[in-house]
C-alpha cells in the first residue's frame, strides 16, 4: 500500500514537472509585437512613451497595412500611452499633464496626432470625443529602414519611425 501510494505521488511529480516545463517553453517564444517604452525630458517635463512595437515583416506599411486618412493606433495591443508630468506644448497646443492614448491620422503629406483622454483601452476603442488635443505634424523620409516600430524622445519632441519614414513631433516646455 505505501508502494502504490509513493508511485501515485511520484506519478504525479512528474506529470507536475512535465506540465510545467511545457509552460515555461511557451513563455520564451518572443511576440510578434513586444512591449516598449521610450523616455526623455523636454524642459522641466518627463516625457514617456508605451507602446507595442510591431515589425514591418516586408508589408507595405504606409498606405496599406495603416490606410491613409483612417484613424490608426499608432502601435499594436494596447493604446500607445503618452506620459508628461507638466504641461507641455505640442506643436504649439497645450497638452496638460497626465497619461493620453496616442492615435494618428496618417496622409501622405500630412498627418493628425491624437492625444486622447481615455488613456487605459485597447487600441481599437478609439472615442473621438475624448479628445484632449489634435495636432498635425509633416511625415518625413526616414534615413534608414526600421523594421520596428520605434518611438523616441528627443530634445525637440518625440518621433515615430517606422518602415521608411518617420514623422516629428514639436513638443516644448510650456510657459
Amino acid at each position: 500500500m505505501k508502494n502504490l501510494r509513493f508511485t501515485n505521488v511520484l506519478a504525479m511529480l512528474f506529470m507536475g514537472i512535465l506540465m510545467s516545463s511545457t509552460v515555461w517553453a511557451q513563455d520564451a517564444k518572443p511576440k510578434a509585437s513586444p512591449p516598449a517604452t521610450a523616455t526623455g525630458k523636454i524642459g522641466d517635463a518627463n516625457i514617456t512613451i508605451n507602446y507595442s512595437s510591431p515589425s514591418v515583416k516586408g508589408r507595405t506599411i504606409w498606405g496599406e497595412l495603416v490606410p491613409y486618412g483612417e484613424v490608426w493606433r499608432a502601435g499594436a495591443n494596447e493604446a500607445t500611452t503618452v506620459t508628461t508630468d507638466r504641461a507641455v506644448m505640442v506643436e504649439g497646443q497645450e497638452l496638460p499633464a497626465g497619461t493620453y492614448s496616442f492615435y494618428a491620422i496618417p496622409g501622405e503629406d500630412e498627418w493628425t496626432l491624437i492625444f486622447n483622454k481615455t488613456a487605459k483601452q485597447w487600441g481599437t476603442q478609439y472615442d473621438e470625443k475624448q479628445d484632449a488635443l489634435r495636432v498635425k505634424a509633416k511625415p518625413r523620409q526616414a534615413a534608414s529602414m526600421s523594421e520596428r516600430l520605434v518611438y523616441d524622445v528627443t530634445g525637440e519632441g518625440m518621433v515615430l519611425r517606422w518602415e521608411n519614414l518617420e514623422v516629428p513631433v514639436k513638443i516644448q516646455a510650456a510657459k
